[in-house]
């Protein structure tokens, strides 16, 4: 059985993802384990629970589908300019097949893992560790099933092992998709029955109720949302006749009703809290996905271990240039946009629009906007404190370490009464090691790097070291989000209050703001969850997506900004030595972002179509 193999190899690897006892890592190696060795062992049932962990899908993470945060308005490629990489920054439409999911061998893995639960015999697998295991790995299956609905809408529904009885009839096996509402209320059922046995309470590293609760938070309000905006006037809607793609507009509130009820356990229950553990605000905010001791804001978390050997290597691939503790090319791949950085808003003001930015034309025109800041960081001050925790811009430091961020000087000339540009290459005459640079590979192109998820320890920057920064899956912060926009949509009053709380702890007053839009509801998701591997899902299940990246049509949205900051050289003038700013579209973005309507649905492919005996119709558009 396929896997006893992959527990034989298990066995040998750290199991980090659990709070396990010394004595499981200490296990004698054994080359050949019987089911009755595996299923009546419960330490061996929890290494089987890990490895499926691990094979839980993640588009973006810190340790897979990094390059990911590229695809997006979040950020964009400036690693390695060769072509499988680069091609990021000049994708002339998405393709179909972008974020296919179809994973029906770990169905039936964790269908092989209930049966043998169940019929586990030994003194060790009681009763009631049995439910609780029959629990997890039930989870783990509504996890699989959400992460293929909310990419491929309805898919077969498989709850038991599909066995081949040799007699040449393969038909028993083959299934037909499930409409797509029927996959999300497997998802909310099973949360439903598996919530109050499924134990590991206090445990951000195995899910728990509260992990049960926030799985059933996020999918019910991926339903209503779709149930409500697939079907808007003025959208062409993406449906089949049977109902495989699309749910009915009907049941929207229904959605959003059995989301809130989820989420308010959640907030209502008093486990968890939002991080407030630095008066820094926004140092507060980066500690929140980072600070693993005492976090009580995160509910389900991958994590990683260097003293157990399971790390990553996040840091190493995003640091700046200034900040890298190892040589090597695999460095600066991502780096956050303009876009991004414009949605945190100025405390003082409802908008996020940088003040005083030049064009960029090194024309007289195209500097008349320009405000000449003492610092470089004066220009976000006042802004949002989740920027900070989330980028690191010209003027801050990271670990005690200030970044080196400058595109070049901006010299007056009086002949022409207008300031002349010179850059350089990074770390040349004029620009800073940190760049930005219009063409250098692993130098950022947007004059911006992520902080969110960055590892501040010595030696995390490096292959050899490595990080054990978490990756949080579920935090209390979104459960927040979602309360309050089911609440919206509910037309409930308390949506303000959540939405306010997380204003309040970015640094915004009291009762920041008075009404709520969806607008101002994604544009709070935005920039709460940037990089946490949400954005994708959330303008898709918005039916936005084709809208903000409309290609050419829509140029503002489609395309990918940077800043670039610039000394000013003007000797006896007051502005001498001051800083300025132009806002140009990323030198090395070449292609504004293309979402087609085939895009809501990832595509089927061939094979699965042809396996299925026809039963498996394609998705809309393909």
């Amino acid at each position: 059985m396929n896997i006893i193999f992959r527990l034989c190899i298990l066995i040998m690897v750290s199991i980090t993802s659990f709070s396990c006892k010394k004595d499981l890592l200490d296990t004698e190696p054994t080359t050949i384990l019987s089911d009755d060795q595996i299923w009546n062992d419960p330490k061996l049932v929890t290494a089987v629970l890990a490895n499926m962990y691990n094979r839980l899908p993640r588009y973006s993470s810190t340790i897979s589908g990094t390059e990911n945060f590229a695809i997006f308005d979040e950020g964009m490629w400036s690693g390695l300019t060769n072509q499988d990489l680069e091609i990021r920054n000049n994708l002339p439409e998405y393709a179909y097949d972008r974020w296919r999911y179809w994973d029906y061998t770990l169905v039936r893995d964790i269908h092989v893992a209930l049966d043998q639960i169940n019929a586990a015999t030994s003194s060790a697998m009681t009763t009631a560790v049995k439910n609780q295991f029959a629990a997890e790995f039930r989870f783990l299956r509504a996890m699989v099933y959400f992460e293929m609905v909310k990419r491929m809408g309805g898919v077969p529904l498989v709850t038991t092992q599909l066995i081949y009885d040799f007699k040449g009839d393969v038909t028993p096996l083959r299934k037909a998709r499930s409409k797509e509402e029927e996959i999300y209320d497997f998802i909310g059922s099973e949360a439903d029955a598996i919530k109050d046995v499924i134990g590991n309470a206090g445990n951000a590293r195995r899910a728990n109720k509260y992990a049960v609760l926030a799985l059933k938070s996020r999918a019910m309000l991926y339903a209503g949302s779709l149930a409500k905006y697939n079907n808007t006037p003025g959208f062409t809607k993406v449906a089949t006749a049977g109902g495989e793609v699309g749910i009915p507009a009907s049941r929207a509130t229904e959605y959003y009703q059995r989301s809130l009820v989820a989420s308010n356990e959640i907030i209502n229950s008093g486990v968890y809290a939002l991080y407030k553990g630095n008066a820094n605000l926004g140092e507060n905010f980066w500690e929140a996905l980072t600070n693993k001791s005492g976090n009580r804001e995160v509910i389900l978390v991958n994590d990683y271990n260097k003293a157990q050997g399971r790390r990553h290597t996040f840091p190493f691939l995003m640091t700046a240039p200034s900040l890298r503790e190892e040589s090597g090319t695999s460095q600066a791949d991502v780096v956050p946009s303009l876009n991004l950085v414009e949605s945190f808003e100025y405390t003082d003001a409802p908008v996020g629009t940088l003040k005083g930015v030049g064009t960029g034309s090194n024309t007289a025109a195209g500097q008349a906007a320009w405000i000449f800041y003492d610092r470089l960081e004066d220009i976000y001050a006042k802004k949002d404190a989740r920027l900070y925790g989330t980028v690191m811009y010209a003027g801050s430091t990271f670990a005690n370490k200030p970044l080196q961020i400058l595109a070049g000087t901006y010299t007056w000339n009086a002949t022409t009464n207008k300031y002349d540009r010179a850059e350089s290459n990074p770390g040349g005459a004029v620009t800073g090691i940190d760049g930005p640079s219009r063409n250098q590979q692993n130098v950022s192109n947007t004059g911006f790097y992520i902080r969110k998820y960055m590892d501040a320890a010595p030696g995390s920057a490096t292959t050899t070291i490595g990080s054990d920064v978490w990756w949080v899956m579920f935090r209390l912060g979104e459960i927040y989000l979602n309360a309050a926009e089911a609440s919206f949509e509910l037309g409930l009053p308390e949506a303000l209050t959540h939405v306010n709380k997380l204003r309040e702890r970015a640094g915004f007053p009291a009762n920041s703001i008075t009404s709520l839009t969806i607008d101002r509801i994604q544009n709070e998701r935005r920039v709460e969850l940037a990089f946490e591997d949400h954005r994708l899902w959330d303008v898709i299940r918005w039916r936005i997506a084709d809208k903000i990246w409309g290609g050419a049509q829509t140029p503002a949205t489609a395309n990918i900004y940077a800043l670039y900051p610039y000394r000013i050289v003007h000797p006896g003038n007051p502005n001498h030595g001051k800083f300025v700013f132009d806002k140009i579209v990323a030198p090395r973005f070449l292609a504004p972002r293309f979402f087609r309507q085939g895009n809501y649905y990832a595509s089927i492919s061939d094979n699965v179509i042809n396996n299925s005996g026809n039963l498996i119709i394609r998705n809309p558009f393909h």
